[in-house]
């Protein structure tokens, strides 16, 4: 990473899985004009990639040679994976899951660690995942760290699944987002903890523009 690089502002937004934090980082690094990193993203592609060569979730080694190889392009919302646009297929239910048990793999971190610290260009950059404050942007001037209780997280996903045309079960999916949430606090690369310097925002009960406002009103009174 450059000095000037080091010097562009990072707000860095962390949490479990459907707490609401790829939305919210969204419309903050809009509202400001920055540009925003979804590291979650480059964790579903290296398991789609997987899943298409026929690479198990079991596999270290295999999972971070793919990871370390990706071919993606990010272009005005639109994700492609070699060539082939996966907007929507990395979000499917399938694919999370697999991305939840090759993101526990150290070497697969690290495989990514440089390309989601690449992101960070003027004049400013959101970055949203499970370790976004603690491990890829250590320094950055503004942690959240958003949660939300399960079961509202379980309603989000599901109502997100559905209005995208797939299938969703809320049981399932609740059962599934327990799982995950115990695989990221448990897995010794990088477990999901909030930075000691963190702000916690709880948006449980919080609409999607006050959790932004609670950022942006963080952002201000930071004075970075």
């Amino acid at each position: 990473m450059t000095v000037s690089a080091q010097n562009v502002p990072v707000i860095a937004i962390d949490g479990p899985t459907a707490s609401g934090k790829g939305t919210v980082a969204q419309r903050v690094a809009r509202h400001l004009g920055w540009s925003v990193l979804d590291s979650g993203a480059l964790y579903r592609l290296t398991a789609l990639a997987c899943m298409q060569k026929g690479v198990a979730d079991t596999n270290e080694t295999q999972a971070a040679q793919v990871a370390a190889g990706l071919n993606v392009q990010f272009d005005n919302g639109a994700i492609f994976l070699d060539d082939r646009d996966v907007t929507e297929a990395i979000r499917e239910e399938p694919v999370g899951v697999f991305a939840s048990r090759i993101a526990a793999f150290g070497a697969v971190r690290q495989a990514l660690l440089e390309r989601q610290r690449a992101f960070q260009q003027p004049p400013g950059l959101v970055a949203d995942g499970r370790d976004m404050g603690t491990v890829v942007f250590p320094n950055a001037p503004l942690k959240i760290f958003l949660v939300a209780d399960v079961a509202a997280r379980a309603e989000r996903r599901c109502k997100q699944l559905k209005e995208k045309g797939f299938p969703a079960n809320l049981t399932s999916l609740m059962a599934d987002l327990q799982a995950r949430d115990e695989r990221d606090r448990t897995r010794s690369n990088a477990p999901l903890v909030s930075a000691p310097d963190a702000i916690t925002i709880d948006s449980s009960n919080l609409t999607i523009e006050e959790t932004v406002n609670a950022v942006l009103d963080h952002w201000s009174k930071s004075g970075a």
